[in-house]
């Protein structure tokens, strides 16, 4: 889901003026490093930006529009040519019409716009005033603030650099719930974790294996499925590796940065050979005989099928080969190299490009 950077005008992009009107080009100051880092954002991340203003007079028909549209557009067109584009323009005013409470600390401006699905657990209101900090809890959404002395904000500063720099570096995190008749499943991912797990699924053996993924791959995982293992253990398998795959996929974001491919390793008598792609095409190869029909309570037939299901959910391309005499060792060498495929897929590479000539994973 799309994340959102709601953006204060006055104050937070150009300095307010003591009559907090911009109604003259002169009147416009752009705060130190904000174009630089506002393009860096809009380049290099992946949220969409919307401006918020409660100047009076813009888009009231009560005040003469040639007094202010100039000056805010000239500044919108300023941006624009620098590579920085707001998605929208939210102006703080009341709409009765609509009955919502638009003005700030109210999220009716800004609600009105947002059509569609965000993730607003991600997103951030960044702006210089009190309304704004309250803003961002009643969006849920965290806070910014421009200045100091706001222990309630996400991160206090003066320097737009360093809102960049805060932005970029936020811990890949990820939540999912998902609820069907036949199971109801919450799947919480840290892809910049330290392969910390709690791990609830009703299948002890299952349970087991995603605890690989957990410590091998070095992520944080919080899994727990409620699931109808009284039909079967297909459904339980299945949706959690459809809600993971989920998980992993947003926490991954624009993908940008990453090593995207990865690995293969040993377990006693096994060879477990696993290769992952991040590249957006959801595909399973599959190399694998077990000569049981079940290893603890986990039907042997399931486990190509949660790593296909895994592989649509997440949109990536997995080959999988195994082979060996015990049977688990054979699967459990198979979750372990699938862990270590996702360390390594997901590491950042050091860089801000995306790792396509695509120009689209």
């Amino acid at each position: 889901m799309k994340k959102i950077l709601f953006i204060d005008r006055d104050g937070t992009l150009i300095a307010e003026p003591e009559d907090e009107q911009i109604d003259a080009f002169e009147k416009v100051q752009l705060l130190p490093n904000v174009v630089t880092a506002l393009a860096s954002i809009c380049q290099e991340l992946d949220f969409e930006l919307v401006m918020v203003t409660n100047q009076d007079g813009l888009g009231s028909p009560s005040f003469p529009e040639e007094d202010f549209w100039p000056v805010h557009n000239f500044l919108i067109e300023t941006f624009k040519s620098q590579g920085i584009s707001f998605k929208n323009i939210c102006i703080d005013r009341s709409f009765p019409e609509e009955g919502l409470d638009t003005r700030k600390p109210g999220t009716g401006m800004l609600t009105r716009y947002m059509h569609g699905k965000y993730d607003l657990k991600g997103s951030f209101v960044i702006g210089d005033r009190v309304s704004d900090i309250q803003l961002a809890k009643n969006l849920g959404a965290g806070s910014i603030f421009i200045g100091e002395g706001q222990d309630q904000a996400t991160l206090c500063t003066r320097d737009w650099w360093e809102i960049y720099k805060f932005l970029k570096g936020i811990p890949r995190k990820a939540s999912i719930k998902r609820s069907t008749n036949e199971t109801t499943i919450s799947v919480s991912v840290d892809l910049d974790g330290s392969g910390t797990s709690r791990i609830e699924t009703g299948l002890g053996f299952f349970n087991h294996m995603l605890e690989q993924i957990a410590r091998h791959g070095q992520i944080d995982l919080d899994v727990c499925c409620e699931g109808d293992l009284g039909v079967d253990e297909h459904h339980t398998i299945e949706d959690t590796a459809i809600a993971l795959g989920t998980a992993i996929g947003e926490a991954l974001g624009n993908k940008r940065g990453i090593e995207r491919y990865g690995f293969m390793l040993p377990m006693d008598d096994c060879l477990a050979q696993v290769a992952l792609d991040f590249g957006g095409r959801p595909w399973l190869e599959w190399e694998a005989v077990f000569q049981r029909e079940r290893i603890g309570d986990v039907p042997t037939e399931m486990f190509p099928h949660f790593f296909k299901s895994f592989s649509d959910a997440a949109a990536c391309n997995i080959n999988i080969k195994a082979a060996g005499t015990n049977e688990h060792h054979k699967i459990e060498s198979i979750f372990k190299a699938f862990a270590r495929c996702i360390k390594t897929a997901v590491s950042p590479d050091g860089s801000n490009l995306l790792p396509t000539t695509k120009g689209l994973l």
